[in-house]
């Protein structure tokens, strides 16, 4: 029974998710509870969804990008109307999910939660269901366990309604014979280019062609507004650099958390399982007691038969195939009472029978590791960076609100700041809007630096966060307007750009008049490359391209089609054999093609589903929800 739990991992991925999904299922309370503020940012069925729900599920979604991107997000991006939508149609959805389910009476046991949080990789430590392990994740995400537990059995629930739409759609092995003959099939083609860049190298460009695209063109031959820039960046990782932690700390801290640098005792048993229901009459518990104790006698006079009755008598499928060996285990992992049975009992020593919800075990400790403390050198670089991490979090409000106020109280200069904080002034390269490089590339950075208040007063910027936390301030160190090129330093780029322009209206004159002789049977220029074989599946050339060859009569043959490329060459193709798989009915690519096909299906009928459910239970929303907060 015990191995049976441990290595359940039928949804393990969806208990995952659910650790880091920026948008977690709540409990059915949570959903249904009306908020105590009273404000709401949306109505699902008669009940609301709170704005206090919705601002979580915001943060923690703006977190999760800020992560993902490595803390270089557009503060713009995290404040848009466009994120804000997402997710509370995110969380709508949920709604309307929780709100079926509960309609339907579905309905997840303790025993598919046990089985399912035991089944967790994560949750493990050598293969083994660590509670203390299962207890810290869950803590770090802000969770109690019964919390993370009502969230788990809900979003059971709803997979459960998952399922059931997904299995339902049926794709039949004809249609996907039919999809796999398509993919399969080959052509072999030669082609024949009319080089735009050739066509073009030699083109006359007169001084009036020149002259007019540089007056039709103005904005091409602009260079825009660019600016140099001096800066601060301040974030922890300024405020720790500044910290020095001294050996006592270092050592009270070690002395004050044995448990932390401790490896807790561990244990190895076996046992043998007789099962026995809790509700068992008193007949059949003397029963198996009886049995039990006759069991623990024979293998105190014989302990070298256990591995032998272990597979004969043992009703834990899991464990009995191995002797009845349950491997290592700490505190935490089994039940209360075979636990406490395992940690009183000595290297060697077959206990009395015990009796637990599963039924009664007899059990042999078969070996032991003792609990060990790493050394104070082993992990001192450990506790210098968390106290350093402790002391600048306490530290960095503080700071970050005076460097905010400094460079805003004292505009003409970013020495003060500088200097309160401690940290050094950089300077920046030119930088456009353009292509801004970081810190810049924060549009609300970019577009206070190239303010007026920046460019033309010369002030400072205001303390921008771009994200992580981390704050920016810049001023304008030199500016240079936008400006229009003189046309001479211009001229070479629009003499080519005019030659490539009379490249590609010959390439597709040359082309199309050729392809129109093959079609009519008449010889084609020379020049054909070497032939080469192509593959729906496996694309060779460009999608449109494809397309093309693919689309292509190919009775008779040679086939030919043209098109113009993306560079502007006219590239003609001749389709010369054309061959069709032949595919055995068993063939296992026919039902990977269905399976890929039915999940297109399924999720195609979710969607659908989704939006039934909406209408079902009347959805509104607040116009202010999707309001983009000012600052």
């Amino acid at each position: 029974m015990f191995e049976a739990v441990r290595n359940n991992k039928r949804i393990a991925q969806i208990i995952l998710g659910i650790l880091v999904i920026p948008f977690a299922f709540f409990g059915m309370d949570a959903y249904f509870s009306d908020s105590a503020t009273g404000n709401e940012v949306a109505q699902v069925g008669g009940t609301s969804i709170s704005a206090f729900d919705f601002d979580q599920a915001l943060r923690e979604q703006q977190d999760r990008l800020r992560a993902n991107a490595g803390g270089q997000v557009d503060r713009a991006l995290l404040e848009s109307a466009e994120l804000r939508r997402v997710v509370l149609e995110n969380l709508i959805n949920q709604r309307v999910l929780a709100l079926y389910a509960a309609e339907n009476r579905l309905v997840v046991t303790p025993q598919q939660l046990q089985e399912t949080i035991a089944g967790v990789e994560a949750f493990q430590e050598d293969g083994r269901f660590s509670l203390q392990r299962y207890e810290n994740l869950v803590r770090a995400q802000g969770m109690s366990p019964a919390t993370f537990e009502a969230r788990l059995a809900q979003d059971v629930r709803v997979q459960q309604i998952v399922s059931a739409v997904g299995d339902a759609g049926f794709v039949p092995d004809a249609s996907a014979r039919r999809f796999l003959d398509a993919q399969l099939e080959e052509r072999r083609i030669r082609e024949l280019r009319f080089s735009a860049e050739r066509l073009g190298a030699d083109a006359a460009v007169s001084d009036e062609q020149v002259a007019a695209y540089y007056e039709a063109n103005p904005t091409r031959f602009e260079r825009p507004a660019r600016l140099q820039a001096e800066y601060l960046v301040f974030d922890r990782a300024a405020v720790e650099a500044g910290i020095e932690v001294s050996e006592e700390a270092v050592r009270a801290f070690y002395e004050g958390n044995p448990q932390r640098f401790g490896v807790p005792e561990e244990r190895q048993a076996r046992h043998i399982l007789l099962s026995l229901a809790d509700g068992a009459e008193q007949a059949e518990v003397d029963k198996v007691m009886a049995e039990a104790k006759a069991l623990v006698d024979t293998l105190r006079q014989n302990p070298a038969r256990f591995a032998e009755l272990a597979r004969e008598k043992s009703q834990d499928p899991g464990s009995a195939g191995r002797g009845g060996d349950l491997g290592f285990f700490g505190r935490g992992m089994m039940v209360g009472a075979f636990e406490d049975a395992v940690f009183a009992l000595e290297k060697g020593q077959i206990g009395d029978p015990v009796r637990t919800e599963f039924g009664v075990h007899i059990i042999e400790v078969t070996d032991i590791k003792p609990s060990s403390v790493k050394p104070l050198d082993e992990v001192r670089a450990e506790i210098l960076s968390e106290l350093r991490g402790q002391e600048a979090g306490r530290r960095f409000a503080e700071l970050a609100e005076h460097f905010a106020n400094t460079v805003y109280e004292q505009p003409d200069s970013l020495a003060p700041a500088a200097e309160a904080v401690g940290i050094e002034i950089r300077t920046s390269d030119w930088i456009s809007r353009d292509a801004p490089p970081p810190p810049f590339n924060n549009e609300r950075l970019l577009n206070a630096l190239f303010g007026e208040e920046a460019t033309q007063k010369g002030r400072n910027t205001e303390a921008v966060e771009i994200g992580n936390g981390t704050l920016v301030s810049a001023r304008v160190k030199a500016f240079e307007a936008a400006k229009r090129l003189p046309l001479e330093e211009v001229r070479s780029r629009i003499v080519d750009e005019l030659r490539r322009e009379q490249g590609r209206t010959k390439a597709r004159e040359l082309g199309e008049a050729a392809l129109a002789a093959l079609k009519k049977g008449e010889a084609g220029p020379g020049g054909w490359a070497e032939a080469r074989t192509l593959q729906r599946a496996a694309p060779g050339l460009p999608a449109q391209a494809m397309q093309a060859v693919f689309s292509a009569p190919a009775d008779p043959l040679p086939a030919h089609v043209g098109l113009a490329s993306a560079e502007g060459d006219y590239v003609i193709y001749r389709i010369e054999a054309v061959q069709r798989p032949e595919i055995a009915a068993d063939d296992p690519r026919i039902a990977a093609v269905a399976s890929q096909y039915a999940q297109l299906l399924a999720g195609r009928d979710f969607g659908a589903f989704l939006s039934d459910l909406r209408q079902r239970y009347e959805v509104s929303i607040s116009p202010s929800a999707l309001q983009v907060q000012q600052q």
